[in-house]
């Protein structure tokens, strides 16, 4: 299944450079969110994202989702302001996931309103299981294998960012599928 998730997003980095995903302007590489990103390539992305199954223990659906990216995240963040040794690299991940952090949160506070008591209980307690993953590794009084773990968080799956732009967005039509965006099953674009 990595193999799988590996080879499609090569594939999509070089499908990228054809013309059906390519910038709509000339000029430098945009790299804002949704900034000058085609369509295409959009819809791709997120066919790839909604394809690849999540990891154990994540939530299927969007809001309960992004609440259990946000937690992972600001666990990440948390463990890594435990650091006495945090060099520059450390810090700007730091930063970087707060930035992301905040985009989780926004996100769900533009959706709240419209979830229902039993999604709002969902992401509330998805929310709960992921600060509670990383628990164990901020009691570690051993700081060195506290930055160990800080340094192998891998990120979050490709979801959340989807997730997060459709609960914000009110996006209530089902994630496009790798047919729809013009993609095989492992995600190469069809000719």
């Amino acid at each position: 299944m990595r193999l799988r998730l590996a080879a499609s997003l090569l594939v999509l980095a070089l499908a990228a450079q054809s013309p059906a995903f390519a910038q709509q302007d000339d000029g430098p590489v945009v790299t804002a969110r949704d900034a000058g990103e085609s369509t295409d390539a959009l819809r791709a992305r997120e066919a790839i994202a909604y394809e690849t199954p999540l990891p154990r223990g994540a939530p299927e659906q969007d809001y309960p989702l992004v609440a259990w990216c946000a937690a992972l995240v600001e666990g990440h963040i948390s463990l890594g302001r435990s650091l006495t040794t945090a060099d520059d690299l450390d810090r700007d991940i730091i930063r970087l996931g707060g930035l992301e952090a905040a985009d989780f949160r926004d996100a769900l506070a533009a959706g709240q309103g419209r979830q229902t008591p039993a999604t709002l209980a969902a992401a509330r307690a998805a929310e709960a299981d992921a600060a509670a993953r990383w628990l164990p590794l901020q009691a570690q009084e051993d700081e060195r294998a506290r930055s160990e773990a800080f340094g192998l968080f891998f990120g979050l799956p490709g979801r959340c960012e989807h997730a997060a732009r459709r609960v914000r967005e009110n996006i209530t039509t089902p994630p496009v599928t790798l047919d729809q965006a013009g993609l095989d099953e492992v995600g190469v674009p069809k000719e």
